[in-house]
């Protein structure tokens, strides 16, 4: 026999599919020695799923409901209101009523009570659904109360609820509806108590708003609250509103606003006494949750009273350095371009790959600074380095150091001073005069990466097992040998180097702006513009032939590529579309996560680039377009070097410049090869992964070849070890990477948890400008084209792409558009780079720039001044 109703003492989180998030969460509340929490009882799921069962049109209406999109706003509207009339209008079971009143007899059946809904899939850490259903309060007598039950069930299918339901990818039929019937208590204040700063994420700072009277007010936003922060006992931040509503209870049932007296408005709803208790009831309440929590509290006759807790669904995890010290960590994210999650074997891969320890947080990578800031000889140096990556990381850090109260600089090391020790962030000293004379070393480390690339295919053929993880484990140290060979680094320093030179000096000399983003077009070895002017070739090889043209505009599938060879030219554009994937098929969007599907995996992603280069250009647009970059890129050196001659020591001025020219353009391209080299070992390594996985399949071990993407490297050789998993492990994995696409990973988070943002300080912004960092000079408008995925490029001549990040997978759109924003990026990142090498004003580091900035809006890029203006 179904159980309708269960006393709080019966509910924990064991019973949250009988009780709801809400009524599990005060069922364990209710439970904890010294948290007080008024007495009532759940009205289970097994009610309302009779009810449900009661009402037989409401299946049909479900089925045309669950079909609906978000955007379907009309239909939602519709079909919530038709399945709320039919609920509400379904009698409860008497069986159901008789369970009810029972309990209400042993509570007080004339006392004043709260309804709240409690839906399965509320209040869970994955989810928050606060807000999208329905409370009610001061409900009197057993007919209401029964009424308003019978409202809590319907607001399960309030127009928001469904929405969020669609957007998040919950079904409509599995989330079912509990109701809490809690006696109301009449506070003198009330509010919410968050046990980690929602603002900044500290999770060692609570953070309190306090009303008068229900509470309600505040929730509802008529009234302003009183807003308290407090660390360890101290109440270290305080701010009084003036409080001129609060919400009362109404004799005979329900609530209504009044206004407070004057004298009392501006008084504090807590005393310093009461905000220090508070928190030390949150911290027991989170510490029994173990997570952050979001707690609803009254004041009744100096004690307090917890109406409900959930989890804090917003909080970025705090990533664990294995001790309880002070810690600051930089995405490594935003270095790399790639801020969306990683699932676990793309994590493990990439942390086997880098020089250092790697910390692994909401499904991205984390990098401990925290010996770096606090040590007085490398701190500006690596300020310095971090501030040319990303100027929003500097400041950030910097206005932590500022402060403080959390970094302790340690002692000052002699020998860390020594004469002759180069600056972090420069080349080696032993290698600047090798790459001064030898540029050909490029080519050098070029051949002798592919010639690695090779052995690793022949020898890789013959693994199977545990012996080829061990064989994956030496490649992998093979492969930081060579990224981190010392010649390796300084080939990519001395073009770096060389660009800062270049455009400290000139601006120094001769007042001009960022000159080495015009010496920097159409240099040599850089393999990621090579791949977008490649593209353009792979379009004049298909332009000629119009059924080959019209198949392609209508490609739904992957093996769309042997289709064509029946077509006129169809030979010959899958032939230019398999050499081109032969070279550049193992790069993908996000290609630093070996589980993402590579170009090779899905050719479909390259179709409507080619489409648009067929659309967009005339033949042999590469090759121009290079010719015209080097064109420029020579003239703008003749012309620094005549006006350098002129000045005081020209001569010398001249020649030091000429040299560092050559160091640029001999070099700077390389800066995107060691990428290169990864992505194509990640991908011999992930197809030899993937045999491993059809070998598991193939023995009943797992379901499907991706399953592995949810295993650690480690994890997975012992799962080919054994041939035994945990189905449970992968089904958390996959739900913790769903929550981890929500989250927004911060550039710098403490071990606190706080996320300390930078910012642009900047005065001479024109009106309604957005600020970022100037990469690549020069000034273009035109119509933005806000793009989330390269799937949606649909690009005209003269647009600008506004997106979050482009990694070098995003190249071959750059040929087609005149200026770029990104909201992440520094002067180093591929999106700069490239955009420098194909001469694409841009701006880059632009905090919500694919908010702020509309689809087909009209702006004006400054890629010389860094900021963007809005037109239209």
């Amino acid at each position: 026999m179904r159980a309708y109703v269960l006393g709080f003492q019966e509910a924990d989180r064991t019973r949250i599919r009988d009780v709801g998030g809400k009524g599990a969460s005060l069922g364990e509340l209710a439970r904890l020695e010294g948290i007080r929490v008024p007495a009532g009882f759940c009205v289970s799921t097994g009610a309302f799923e009779r009810v449900m069962e009661g009402a037989p049109s409401l299946g049909e209406l479900l089925d045309r409901l669950s079909r609906l999109r978000a955007e379907d706003r009309d239909a939602i509207r519709e079909r919530s209101a038709e399945i709320r009339t039919i609920i509400e209008g379904t009698a409860i079971p008497a069986d159901v009523q008789d369970a009810i009143t029972r309990s209400l007899v042993e509570l007080g059946e004339q006392a004043a009570y709260a309804v709240r809904s409690s839906a399965t899939a509320e209040d869970l850490p994955g989810a928050s659904f606060a807000g999208q259903q329905d409370t009610y309060l001061n409900v009197i007598g057993t007919p209401a109360i029964l009424e308003h039950i019978r409202r809590c069930w319907a607001s399960l299918f309030t127009e928001r609820a469904v929405s969020y339901r669609i957007q998040h990818g919950f079904d409509h039929r599995k989330v079912h509806m509990a109701v809490v019937v809690q006696k109301l208590v009449v506070p003198q204040a009330a509010g919410i108590l968050f046990t980690a700063d929602p603002v900044t994420s500290n999770r060692k700072v609570s953070s309190i708003e306090a009303g008068f009277g229900l509470g309600e007010a505040l929730v509802s936003g008529l009234a302003s609250a009183d807003r308290y922060k407090v660390r360890n006992g101290h109440v270290i931040e305080k701010t009084v509103a003036t409080k001129k509503l609060a919400t009362w209870t109404v004799e005979g049932g329900g609530t209504e606003e009044r206004a407070i007296a004057p004298e009392r408005q501006s008084r504090p709803a807590l005393t310093d006494e009461q905000i220090v208790r508070l928190e030390r009831l949150g911290r027991r309440i989170e510490g029994h949750f173990g997570h952050p929590q979001d707690i609803e509290w009254c004041l009744v006759d100096e004690a307090f009273s917890i109406v409900q807790s959930r989890p804090i669904t917003t909080l970025y995890p705090v990533p664990d350095a294995g001790d309880q010290g002070n810690h600051v960590f930089l995405s490594v994210g935003h270095q790399q371009m790639m801020t969306d999650p990683m699932k676990p074997l793309g994590l493990s891969l990439f942390q086997l790959t880098a020089a250092g320890r790697m910390l692994a947080a909401g499904g991205r990578l984390f990098v401990d600074a925290t010996k770096q800031l606090a040590s007085p000889a490398s701190r500006d140096a690596f300020l310095d380095l971090a501030g040319r990556s990303d100027p929003l990381i500097k400041d950030a850090l910097v206005t932590l150091i500022e402060r403080g109260d959390f970094i302790e600089p340690l002692p000052v090391d002699p020998a860390a001073a020594r004469p002759g020790q180069g600056k972090q962030g420069s080349a080696p000293a032993h290698f600047d005069a090798q790459v001064e004379d030898d540029p050909a070393i490029v080519t050098g480390l070029i051949e002798r990466s592919q010639a690695a690339l090779e052995e690793l295919k022949r020898g890789i053929q013959t693994r199977t097992g545990t012996a080829l993880f061990d064989f994956l484990l030496e490649d992998i140290q093979q492969l930081k040998k060579s990224l981190f060979d010392p010649r390796s680094m300084g080939a990519i320093m001395a073009g770096m180097n060389a660009s800062w030179w270049l455009n400290e000096k000139m601006m120094a000399w001769l007042g001009e702006k960022n000159v080495a983003d015009t010496l920097s077009q159409s240099v040599s070895n850089n393999i990621t513009s090579e791949m977008g002017l490649a593209l353009l070739d792979v379009a004049d090889a298909i332009r000629p032939y119009p059924d080959v043209v019209a198949t392609l505009q209508n490609v739904k599938h992957d093996g769309f590529l042997d289709e064509l060879v029946a077509l006129d030219g169809g030979q010959q554009a899958r032939d230019a579309i398999r050499a081109y994937l032969h070279r550049y098929g193992m790069r993908c969007a996000g290609e630093i996560d070996v589980t993402r599907a590579r170009w090779s995996e899905k050719p479909t992603t390259l179709v409507p680039l080619i489409l648009s280069n067929i659309k967009n250009f005339e033949p042999h647009a590469g090759e121009r377009r290079f010719e015209q970059g080097r064109q420029e890129a020579s003239q703008q050196a003749r012309a620094l070097l005549d006006r350098l001659r002129q000045l005081p020591d020209g001569e010398q001025k001249a020649s030091e410049a000429r040299r560092m020219i050559d160091r640029l353009r001999s070099f700077i391209g390389y800066r995107e090869y060691p990428k290169y080299a990864i992505v194509n070992r990640y991908f011999v390594y992930k197809q030899a992964l993937l045999r491993e996985a059809e070998r598991l399949v193939q023995a009943s071990v797992i379901r499907d070849v991706e399953d592995i993407d949810y295993l650690t490297f480690d994890e997975l050789r012992e799962v080919v070890r054994t041939h035994r998993i945990d189905d449970q492990v992968l089904s958390q994995r996959r739900a913790e990477h769903e929550l981890n696409k929500k989250l927004t990973p911060p550039r710098v988070i403490t071990s606190d948890g706080e996320i300390v943002a930078g910012a642009y300080k900047r005065a001479d912004l024109p009106a309604g400008a957005i600020v970022g960092l100037a990469v690549s000079s020069g000034v273009v408008e035109g119509r933005a084209r806000v793009l989330l995925d390269m799937a949606d490029a649909d690009l005209e001549p003269g647009d600008i792409l506004v997106t979050t990040f482009t990694d070098p997978s995003w190249t071959p759109l750059f040929v087609s558009i005149k200026g770029l924003v990104t909201e992440v990026g520094g002067l180093m990142t591929h999106g700069a780079v490239i955009a420098r090498e194909y001469g694409l004003p841009a701006v880059v580091g632009v905090d919500n720039a694919t908010r702020l900035i509309r689809d087909g809006q009209r702006i004006r890029v400054h890629g010389t001044d860094g900021y963007v203006e809005l037109l239209t």
